[in-house]
């Protein structure tokens, strides 16, 4: 196998798991600032400037904290339940297309991981065995408020990867294809999928917030009735693994999102620009990360201002409304495209 091609993606893989953990660092960071904009207060502004290392003193603070396992609970699969759900929070990364591929020394060096044609049910797949991280944890602490967030979370995940398996389905028929790089491809120019399925894109965003455990579907840690939720009894770098693993998927979700409905790292007269394809990549990558800030934002955004949901709404919405508009949106589309053939 060539040494390059090896080489390339074992540094593209350390590069974005690099990312991943630093986004997820200053997300916390910017979770903070977010909320003091929006409630008129300051925000973290002691450690250095504007703040700026507040994530680092946080995670200093999780490692040196005294890291406390009960003893009435199953230690293995107390330990095993972070490292299982920051395990599949970084996998995901693997089939998402960040660029054009650069030419370094004569040779093409692709920024994406894997380029596999089913790079959608991967994510999906992936994202599914999440919620073992949740309930085992959930369930190894032998606490009852635990216990009840690991039973919310699992049925919040999976009532909601339905509607969202749902609302991708009609997003296929228009694409025909489930590699994530051929679907960017298509979006060249201003042919951005949200233009052509606006349901498809709201049951999608919807169902990313109930996936990555946000307000208003944070009813898994949900503070105010279960103390913590399945992370009570968590503490240390196992507790930092699930709020780490929280903020990853957020960063994740906001990719897929800009992948599969706002171009990926395509932009309106991107090819007008005249500038070198090594450029155009990187120009490419910039763009395609601002599209993810702003949803990142958006997550932050939503958190601070809709209340949390009742558990009856959370399920209500997810099996009354959300599928039933998922398959409609099905219908017609492909209605649409019978019509418009």
């Amino acid at each position: 196998m060539d040494i390059f091609f090896l080489l390339s993606k074992t540094i593209l893989v350390v590069l974005i798991f690099t990312i991943s953990l630093v986004v997820a660092m200053y997300s916390t960071l910017a979770e903070r600032k977010v909320a003091a904009f929006l409630q008129d207060r300051i925000g973290p502004n002691r450690a250095g400037p504007l703040g700026i290392l507040q994530p680092l003193a946080d995670g200093l603070k999780f490692f040196f904290k005294e890291e406390i396992i009960p003893n009435a609970s199953s230690k293995f699969l107390f330990i095993a339940g972070p490292g299982i759900a920051m395990m599949t929070a970084t996998m995901t990364s693997a089939v998402i297309p960040w660029g054009e591929p650069l030419t370094i020394a004569g040779r093409q060096v692709s920024l994406q991981v894997a380029d596999i044609n089913i790079g959608i049910l991967y994510i999906f797949g992936v994202v599914s065995l999440g919620v073992y991280g949740v309930m085992i944890g959930g369930w190894a602490s032998n606490n009852k408020f635990s216990l009840l967030g690991a039973v919310r979370a699992s049925s919040q995940m999976i009532s909601y990867e339905l509607a969202m398996g749902m609302s991708v389905i009609a997003l296929l028929m228009i694409t025909g294809s489930l590699s994530l790089k051929t679907i960017v491809e298509q979006q060249s120019g201003w042919h951005w999928n949200v233009i052509y399925q606006p349901l498809g894109f709201l049951i999608f965003i919807v169902c990313a917030f109930a996936e990555c455990n946000r307000s208003p579907f944070d009813l898994a840690e949900c503070e105010s009735e279960l103390v913590g939720g399945y992370h009570t009894e968590y503490s240390s770098m196992k507790l930092g693994f699930y709020l780490f693993a929280e903020y990853i998927n957020m960063f994740i979700s906001s990719a897929v999102i800009s992948t599969l409905y706002f171009g990926g790292y395509n932009f309106p007269f991107i090819h007008s620009l005249g500038l070198s394809p090594n450029w155009l990549s990187i120009v490419g990558v910039v763009v395609f990360f601002a599209k993810i800030s702003f949803f990142i934002f958006f997550f932050m955004w939503v958190r601070w201002t809709i209340p949390r949901f009742r558990y009856d709404q959370l399920m209500k919405l997810g099996w009354q409304v959300l599928l039933p508009l998922s398959i409609i949106n099905i219908l017609l589309t492909g209605g649409a495209m019978a019509f418009f053939k």
